[in-house]
């Protein structure tokens, strides 16, 4: 597998006071540059951003659909890390801690198939649906078939 670049991803939140607790305080994402209406967090080296959208209000959510994965409904659109299977254990170890509603609990997905991977889902306050994967072997699971 060539060496992966950090990615850049950005999404819409309904508060930046929420998300900087629930990113920083919670996931425990290093804070980078901020202004008034976003927040830059080191997401396991990516950088992911938060930008107000006051159109959505102080109780408003993003919305998503769901699309059957191996028995469950995937949010779409969702983003997310990839990682080793022991950091992805810890991190959901870390995130049940805070986390209250998964919209898929941490689990084993695709057991003793090719791509086998443990994944969760969980959304946050302001409704942006995150995955997170683990996988023992990264460059043999990852786009196996």
């Amino acid at each position: 597998m060539t060496q992966l670049t950090p990615f850049h991803i950005a999404v819409q939140v309904r508060d930046i006071d929420e998300a900087r607790d629930f990113y920083g305080a919670g996931m425990g994402l290093a804070e980078g540059r901020s202004a008034q209406s976003w927040i830059d967090f080191n997401m396991f080296g990516h950088q992911f951003v938060t930008h107000l959208n006051p159109r959505l209000g102080k109780s408003g959510r993003v919305s998503h659909i769901a699309n059957p994965v191996d028995g469950h409904g995937v949010p779409v659109p969702h983003c997310g890390v990839v990682m080793n299977f022991d950091d992805w254990q810890g991190f959901a170890e870390k995130v049940s801690g805070f986390v209250t509603d998964f919209i898929i609990a941490p689990y084993v997905r695709f057991a003793g198939q090719p791509g086998e991977q443990g994944t969760m889902f969980f959304s946050d306050p302001s409704g942006n649906a995150l995955e997170f994967k683990g996988f023992k072997n990264i460059d043999a699971g990852l786009f196996a078939r």
